[in-house]
């Protein structure tokens, strides 16, 4: 049984703080910055992502999927918004599988949770992945800790010294 995180991108991108001053500026590049956090996030919680972003009003466009750095990324087609995809796909993966979706969007969630998924909302899901993020931190730099002292502490002196009379010859 695997583990999938959907976002509704736009949604996400609206409702992160951080994200959306970017939008603001360039809406491409706020979509970049969903998707490295989210390929982060990915690399901690060993869950498979999924962002899908609304192509509605764009005359022409035909569905599109990409793996980005681990995350899987959806464009809808013309006249498919990202909440039907996301409805259908939760249905779809959630007959075998835990779903969980990121929206604000109350309707969508209400659908979500009679379908069988969890709901996360936006702040719900940056609040984890702070959280995960500092735990990571915090992890890294324990293991720098014990990586630098416990060597030096471990060996005897002459041989540390025989050591560093080596590395600089």
């Amino acid at each position: 049984m695997k583990e999938y995180l959907i976002l509704d991108g736009y949604n996400v991108i609206n409702g992160w703080p951080e994200i959306r001053k970017i939008a603001e500026i360039n809406l491409d590049e706020a979509r970049r910055a969903l998707i490295d956090l989210m390929a982060e996030y990915k690399s901690f919680k060993g869950i498979e992502i999924i962002i899908v972003f609304d192509a509605y009003l764009v005359k022409g466009t035909k569905k599109l999927k990409e793996r980005l750095k681990g995350v899987e990324v959806v464009y809808t087609k013309e006249r498919e918004t990202a909440d039907s995809y996301i409805e259908r796909l939760a249905t779809e993966l959630g007959e075998r599988n835990y779903v969980s979706v990121v929206t604000n969007d109350w309707a969508q969630q209400q659908i979500v949770l009679g379908s069988g998924g969890a709901r996360v909302t936006v702040r719900e899901l940056v609040l984890d992945f702070n959280a995960a993020k500092g735990k990571i931190h915090r992890k890294s730099e324990k293991l720098g800790r014990i990586n630098s002292n416990s060597i030096s502490k471990n060996i005897d002196g002459e041989i540390l010294r025989k050591l560093e009379k080596f590395r600089k010859e």
